[in-house]
Formats: structure tokens, sequence, C-alpha cells
């Protein structure tokens, strides 16, 4: 797979100069390194950090760039007053925002292109927030050269990257049901139930906010393992009630990765 990797550089190298929208996850990684070994110092990460975005990843985002010697800088950005109510069409919002941001930082700093990573499998599936990509005309280097998710795992095993096995992140809204007023201490309270989760080695893990609810979803191993531990069930209960949970649920179903997984359309409303 590493002849595949050669020509994801000479992708890059054909842009010049490059930011890249560096989440951490396993397809910024790749891409992130990639721009790293192609373009050197004309390449830079940049980790944007909002109120929905768990510190984990954050952490995870310095950490790798720090690791293979990119240049790699995190910006905050605040709150988008139409996310508060978590509409429908939040993740268009979300990325229109940011990428419209990160345009203006690139052209600030002098930077030729913007780059995300955005892969085969992402076409497969509803994504209102590739839209907002496509609009703003931000480059898809992973997807142009048809790399699934499966191929960036390989390459980015075969280049010992630790990112290989990182789950999916999507950011905490998604944890929420649509068109709900969010709040920043429930958001927080989402976090915290997830980390904790994570601490006990439960791996990819989501937990669903519905009100007094906490519903967990977890890998069918991960179900199987808590299902079989009154200790470790009574442990998750007691933590997720001093969070603010009142009930707590096992979602048989299982981890479900963020893309429509309820089934709601997310289409960009259109005036």
């Amino acid at each position: 797979m590493l002849e595949r990797y050669e020509s994801l550089k000479k992708e890059i190298q054909a842009l010049e100069s490059l930011i890249v929208a560096f989440s951490g996850g396993v397809d910024s990684s790749l891409l992130l390194k990639a721009a790293h070994d192609a373009l050197g110092e004309k390449a830079l990460g940049i980790t944007v950090t909002t109120p929905y975005m768990a510190e984990r990843e954050i952490k995870e985002a310095i950490a790798f760039a720090k690791e293979i010697g990119a240049r790699h800088e995190v910006l905050s950005f605040p709150w988008i007053p139409a996310l508060k109510e978590n509409p429908t069409n939040r993740c268009y919002l979300c990325k229109h925002a940011l990428f419209s941001s990160l345009k203006k930082l690139a052209y600030q700093r002098g930077f030729a292109h913007i780059a995300e990573g955005s892969n085969l499998d992402d076409t497969k599936e509803e994504r209102p927030g590739r839209i907002a990509l496509q609009e703003l005309g931000i480059a898809t280097p992973l997807l142009s050269l048809g790399l699934s998710k499966n191929e960036i795992r390989q390459i980015s095993k075969e280049l010992s990257l630790k990112s290989w096995n990182r789950p999916s992140y999507a950011c905490l809204l998604t944890r929420f049901p649509h068109n709900r007023p969010l709040l920043e201490e429930e958001i927080e309270m989402v976090e915290q139930a997830e980390e904790f989760l994570i601490s006990l080695g439960y791996g990819r893990v989501r937990v669903r906010f519905h009100e007094e609810l906490a519903k967990i979803e977890l890998e069918p191993k991960m179900m199987e393992r808590l299902i079989s531990s009154q200790e470790e069930r009574t442990k998750v209960i007691l933590f997720l009630r001093t969070l603010g949970f009142s009930r707590v649920a096992l979602d048989i179903a299982g981890y479900k990765d963020e893309a429509l997984h309820q089934g709601i359309s997310c289409k960009p409303k259109r005036s």
C-alpha cells in the first residue's frame, strides 16, 4: 500500500503550500503526515477547538503533530450561534463557518490551499458537511485518490502511525437529538461519561443524551464484558449518576458511527 502513499504525496506536492484541517483522527493524521513529508515547512496543520469537541481528541492531535515533526497550531473557535439549537443542518453550518475562517487564515498566511481528510467511504453516505467543503473549494486529496477508510488505516499501519486504529471522531453535538436547545453543562456530562468508559478500556464508545437517560453504545465484545460484570455495571451506573443522569441504558444495537445513525436527513436549508 505504500505506493498509494507515494501517490498521495505527489498529489499534495502539486498544491505547493497547504493548511491541513487536522482533527487528530485516522484520516487527517495520514493527510498531515503526507503533507509534512511532501511539503515540509510549506504544510501547516490547524486543529480547531470548539466547545463541542472532546478535549482528549485535541490532546491526541497535539501529540501526533509533535511526534511526526509537523508544523501545527491550535485555534480556538467560539460557539456558532446557529448551532445552539442543534439543527438538522448543523454539520453544514459548522463546516461552512470553520472552513471559511481557515480560508481567511490561509490568505493572510500566504498558503495556496486548504485540505481535509474526506475519503471514498464518505461519498457513500449523506454528509452535509461535504457540501460546504465543495462550496468553499477545499481540497480532499484522500478522496481524489479514491482511498477508502480501510486503505487509509492500512497505509497508516505500514507507516507505523499511532493513529491507524483510532475510532472515527465526531463532535459531541452528535450525541444529542436534533432541534433541541444545547447546554454546555450537558455536553460536558456526555464528554465525561465517554471519557470514563474509555478509561475503563471500553474503546469505541458513544453516550447518547436523552434528558435524564444516558444511552451507551459499545462494540459487541465490549457489550458482553459490561453485561457479564455486575461490578463494572455498578461502577458505570454510579459514575454516570454523579454526572446528573438518573437512568443508564445499553443500546443493544451497539456502537454506531455518526453518519445519519438516527436516520435523519441533514440536508442544508436553501434560501
